[in-house]
């Protein structure tokens, strides 16, 4: 695989040279003043019709036995929401946000490190059943931009599935939850890019050095606040953990959804948790 590096680039987007690629951005912003939680769930539905002549080569004028054929295969993503969604939380830092997956029932919630890099130690989630509760970070590693939070008294909770994220194809069906905008509870779907995409994002205030990984890449709409929440399969199961975006928009501007996204994959986050736990 051709290494890629991404420099920085202006507000317009613009088709980068061969071998070079834009460079993403995470995605923490000062808390919105939109209020509302939403829930959008892409569905994929529908029949596929097609129409089989008879196979014993009947003439023209004959009667032309014909079928249809129709397709089951979509993912149903209304089931996929509903299983993993208690398992995604929003990660409350200061005037920011982010999202976090549960680990285990009582409360060891995974979530990036840029996410709460700044919080000084003044950390709450939001679950998906409204409650907001304390959390104290257990352990970071910058270097993965991971870290580990733990929310206190509270038990019950939903731990995510794991995925073997070295099984995931380039067109695999996936869907993103998280808080993007602060919105709660968000799902958007869309398909895997490109698989080991070697992303590299400068190091800015909250991190003194640059992070890079091999990414899973996917057009699963993805905005700030997504950063720390899920990237499952169409079984429920965690593949990635979104942790970047490219936004054309210069470095003053608002980064925002243009289908390109990335996450760290499933197989890397479980090998630092394990380290860090």
């Amino acid at each position: 695989m051709t290494e890629q590096s991404f420099p920085a680039m202006s507000g317009t987007l613009v088709e980068p040279q061969p071998a070079v690629a834009p460079t993403p951005k995470f995605w923490r912003r000062t808390a919105p003043a939109l209020t509302a939680a939403a829930l959008v769930a892409g569905l994929f539905g529908g029949v596929t019709g097609a129409v089989v002549a008879s196979p014993d080569g009947t003439s023209a004028g004959s009667s032309v036995v014909a079928q249809t054929v129709s397709s089951s295969s979509a993912p149903d993503w209304s089931a996929v929401a509903s299983t993993v969604l208690s398992s995604v939380v929003q990660v409350n830092v200061g005037d920011g946000l982010g999202s976090g997956v549960v680990l285990t029932a009582d409360g060891r919630i995974l979530t990036n490190n840029h996410v709460v890099a700044a919080a000084g130690g003044q950390v709450t989630v939001t679950l998906n059943d409204g409650r907001q509760v304390p959390a104290t970070v257990v352990a970071t590693d910058p270097a993965s931009d991971l870290a580990v939070l733990q929310a206190s008294g509270v038990s019950g909770l939903t731990p995510v599935k794991w995925a073997d994220s070295a099984s995931v194809k380039v067109g695999d069906a996936v869907m993103a939850i998280g808080s993007p905008s602060g919105l709660q509870g968000t799902v958007t779907t869309g398909i895997v890019s490109a698989l080991d995409r070697k992303v590299t994002v400068p190091g800015e205030t909250r991190r003194a050095q640059p992070v890079s990984y091999q990414a899973i890449q996917t057009d699963a709409s993805i905005n700030p606040g997504n950063s720390g929440g899920a990237l499952v399969n169409a079984a429920g199961e965690l593949i990635g953990i979104n942790s970047a975006i490219y936004s054309p928009a210069s470095s003053s501007g608002e980064a925002g959804s243009v289908g390109i996204g990335f996450a760290i994959p499933s197989n890397q986050a479980k090998q630092i948790v394990d380290r860090l736990s």
